[in-house]
């Protein structure tokens, strides 16, 4: 058995912001196991500047991973636990291996083209003539589930926004989320969550930024919807750690990205934490190129999760690779009938 890693680089078909920033491209990294001429691939989806395993010595990580790839997948999900992103490359490689087909990891009846998910329709941050044109996408695509970013363009803007949706929909008629990605500062949190709560939203992720655990545990209990945590859990690595983050703050959701907190085994800690304490979830990709959406979208379907799950967002780029994964509708379909647009050796 031997391992190969390989760096590609990921462009935007349009500049995306976030309330960190604007993307034009986005780097990741695939791992390839071979053996017995049988490959497997799997995706380190790093996002450099939130990643906790954005770290000078990643790629020195990835090269000492594949040296010792004969460990297996779960001595080297041990042996890796401050690097994420590999965790999870190195699992979905090895899934990858042990498949029919590299990129058929867990068949079921999404695989099959039998079901669909209910995923939720992303708008970007930008202006506001470009962020109100993607909201009027997104209800015209059938999106009955709409995730706005916000934090950026000023939030009287936002505002405005949410109220041109609720002019025409309702709460029952669309289901709005919204990500703040930390941006609120802390005086003024609670008086732009009142402000919001006008709009009869889903809830809110990640208000105020992560590591303000007493502000986070007060602002849980005393809004007027419900908070989603996102960043605060990225980087707590020990299940004790991440039941005792749970039980202090007391969120409504916590959101999980599999590619910053462990891959699969991590995401399932995550959960198994979450239903003891009663705390509801979704799965949600990380700008990942399909390789990595892929995976992900097989996994999440297994979870039996009836709410909108974040998985979009593979048709974000220029230089993709060409799946079955298709989005009608508001939901998430696998189309057997869609081949792959992938060659190992053009890595």
């Amino acid at each position: 058995m031997k391992a190969t890693y390989h760096k590609y680089i990921l462009n935007f078909k349009r500049p995306s912001g976030t309330s960190r920033g604007v993307m034009n491209e986005k780097e990741t990294w695939f791992i390839i196991i071979e053996n017995n001429k049988k490959k497997g691939i799997g995706e380190c989806g790093i996002l450099r500047g939130l990643s906790i395993d954005d770290r000078p010595d990643y790629e020195a990580k990835l090269q000492w991973t594949c040296a010792n790839i004969h460990l297996g997948k779960d001595v080297l999900w041990d042996d890796l636990l401050e690097f994420p992103s590999i965790q999870f490359g190195v699992e979905m490689a090895f899934q990858s291996l042990a498949s029919e087909s590299p990129f058929l990891l867990f068949p079921s009846q999404f695989t099959a083209g039998t079901k669909a998910m209910e995923i939720n329709g992303l708008v970007w941050m930008g202006n506001e003539v470009f962020m109100k044109q993607q909201i009027e996408e997104k209800l015209a695509e059938g999106f009955r589930c709409i995730k706005l970013k916000i934090g950026a363009i000023g939030f009287d803007v936002e505002l405005q926004l949410l109220r041109f949706i609720r002019r025409h929909f309702t709460a029952e008629q669309v289901e709005i989320r919204v990500d703040a990605n930390g941006a609120f500062t802390l005086d003024s949190a609670l008086d732009k969550l009142i402000q919001l709560s006008e709009f009869e939203l889903h809830s809110i992720e990640q208000p105020i930024a992560k590591n303000n655990t007493d502000s986070m545990a007060e602002l849980c209990k005393v809004s007027p919807f419900p908070i989603a945590l996102d960043e605060e859990l990225i980087g707590i690595f020990k299940e004790e750690e991440k039941e005792k983050l749970l039980v202090k703050i007391k969120p409504i959701y916590i959101i999980l990205k599999p590619s910053f907190i462990g891959g699969f085994k991590g995401t399932q800690q995550w959960i198994s934490l979450a239903e003891k304490h009663k705390i509801k979830w979704w799965i949600t990709s990380a700008l990942e190129s399909n390789i990595g959406l892929n995976a992900i979208s097989q996994w999440t379907y297994l979870q039996h999760n009836l709410m909108p799950q974040g998985l979009g967002t593979g048709g974000l780029y220029t230089n993709n690779f060409d799946c079955p994964l298709v989005v009608l509708n508001g939901e998430l379909w696998y189309k057997k009938e869609v081949k792959w647009d992938f060659d190992f050796g053009s890595l």
